[in-house]
């Protein structure tokens, strides 16, 4: 059963891992409480590459005893190979083996817990009936009043389709769901904002709209996720215009404001200035635009931009759509429609949103001077850093086992603490650009170091730092609700 179970974990998985994570198997072993019998079993895993981490006692008794193994394993595929060894061994019995990832995927990572007691009838009669029809009553004679009596202002809608899972692509809204979850997890652990995952059966654009806007007095604020090109932008864009809560898409706007902060660092490095640079963008979809957009704002000039059919330019006939064609207003001002590897040639940096492997190593050698390299395709990316030392200066991926990880996690948890704590309306370009200097200058300029450009994820700083900045950029652009009249509370 157990390795039936790994098997198909196996065949339904192949090769999604990311590398640096590693595979932890939890393997609990019912042994003959015999002499040399621990021995036996730490042998047959030594044998088969296993790295033991950890051993615990479950159970004992004078004929038999539970042993738990953490074991450390290259892949799935080990796993199974290591159950089906100790399997073997006379005396041994495989009670269970699971994997760690999954353990903690088990009946879902977050829950809804009370910020009251409710322990007497008096407590009851507050919280719920009939205390709680005065509340009710007061917000609808004040309607701001939702921001003051209800989990509205500190509570986020995480929105997805399931339709650009990470790297897995159209997986739909359940398998989404675990995304979704891990999002909100990040927003309470970091910004110790209550969010939840809303995984929608539909693909239609209208509808995504309409279910969102229904949704929406019940949160202030909603994050939008994983969700494909070209429908993101315009599913974005309307509610922006249509709700007075602020709406973001983290594939696009949360990897553009990261992604700025570490070319602000970058440029600082290689001196630089932002509006002498030659930027080529490969991947031209939802983050691919906001990158550039950002990048542009920030004062770039000149940016290529390139998908699955070359480079992208003003007057491209084929294989565009509503975002292709902004992005093909708005940058490449030379018209260039030849190659990667020939616009590579004297760039000052490329910035991957793409693939594996779509960079070959020797174009990198004809880059610019101090040339900066974000390889951001996840798990492998465009380029693998170690093929380019020496030839770039500045070099960063979007995994952790790399030096200068450009993770959105960063940016949304910060960026929406401070819009919900100013009564920000949207989320402005310009609250992007100050939440990306801040990230940024979270690290002092005397420690910067070309395998040093971004702070760490769990740098307390970073989001005390940006929700500062931004609700100061709501504050100061006047980007906040007016407040309504006084309710006795």
């Amino acid at each position: 059963m157990i390795t039936d179970r790994l098997d198909r974990l196996v065949k339904q998985y192949p090769d999604r891992t990311n590398p640096g994570a590693g595979y932890q198997l939890l393997l609990r072993l019912r042994m003959d409480n015999l002499p040399g019998m621990h021995g036996k079993v730490a042998t047959v895993l030594g044998d088969h590459g296993a790295q033991i981490i950890d051993i615990d006692i479950a159970d004992v008794n004078a004929d038999q005893i539970v042993r738990d193994f953490i074991i450390l394993c290259d892949e799935e595929k080990q796993a199974h190979e290591i159950v089906d060894a100790v399997q073997t061994v006379p005396g041994v019995e495989v009670q269970h083996a699971s994997d760690r990832t999954f353990q903690l995927h088990r009946r879902g990572k977050i829950e809804v817990a009370n910020k009251v007691h409710i322990r007497t009838n008096a407590e009851l009669a507050h919280v719920y009936t009939p205390g709680v029809g005065r509340v009710s009553m007061a917000i609808h004679n004040n309607p701001d009043a939702v921001w003051s009596l209800t989990i509205k202002p500190n509570t986020i809608a995480v929105v997805s389709d399931g339709t650009a899972v990470l790297g897995l692509g159209d997986i739909g809204p359940e398998a989404a769901m675990p995304v979704m979850e891990g999002k909100s997890m990040l927003f309470k652990s970091f910004a110790d904002i209550d969010a939840w995952p809303l995984c929608l059966d539909t693909k239609d654009t209208e509808e995504i709209i309409r279910i969102v806007k229904a949704v929406s007095p019940s949160f202030g604020g909603i994050l939008l996720e994983d969700i494909s090109a070209p429908r993101c932008f315009e599913i974005e864009d309307r509610l922006r215009e249509e709700l007075d809560i602020p709406v973001f898409h983290d594939d696009q706007h949360g990897t553009a404001v990261v992604v700025l902060a570490a070319l602000i660092n970058s440029l600082k490095i290689i001196n630089k200035r932002p509006e002498d640079l030659k930027v080529c963008v490969l991947g031209v979809g939802a983050s691919g635009v906001a990158c550039s957009k950002i990048m542009m704002n920030f004062g770039v000039k000149n940016v290529i931009g390139f998908d699955r059919q070359g480079a992208v330019y003003k007057g491209r006939p084929e294989h565009m759509n509503t975002a292709k064609e902004w992005f093909a207003e708005h940058t490449n001002p030379e018209g260039f429609d030849g190659s990667l590897e020939e616009a590579l040639q004297g760039a000052d940096m490329f910035l991957g949103l793409s693939g594996p492997n779509l960079l070959n190593p020797e174009w990198v050698d004809t880059m610019a001077q101090d040339a900066i390299v974000f390889a951001l395709a996840n798990p492998i990316p465009e380029v693998m850093p170690y093929d380019i030392l020496g030839k770039a200066r500045v070099i960063a991926t979007g995994r952790s086992d790399f030096p200068n990880q450009i993770n959105n996690v960063l940016c949304f948890p910060g960026l929406f603490r401070g819009a919900l704590d100013a009564g920000a309306k949207s989320i402005t370009e310009e609250m992007k650009i100050v939440a990306a200097r801040a990230i940024a200058e979270t690290i002092p300029d005397e420690l910067l170091t070309e395998d040093y450009i971004l702070p760490s994820v769990f740098n307390e700083e970073v989001v005390t730092r940006v929700s500062e900045a931004v609700a100061a950029e709501a504050v100061r652009s006047g980007n906040v609700r007016k407040k309504g009249s006084r309710v006795f509370i």
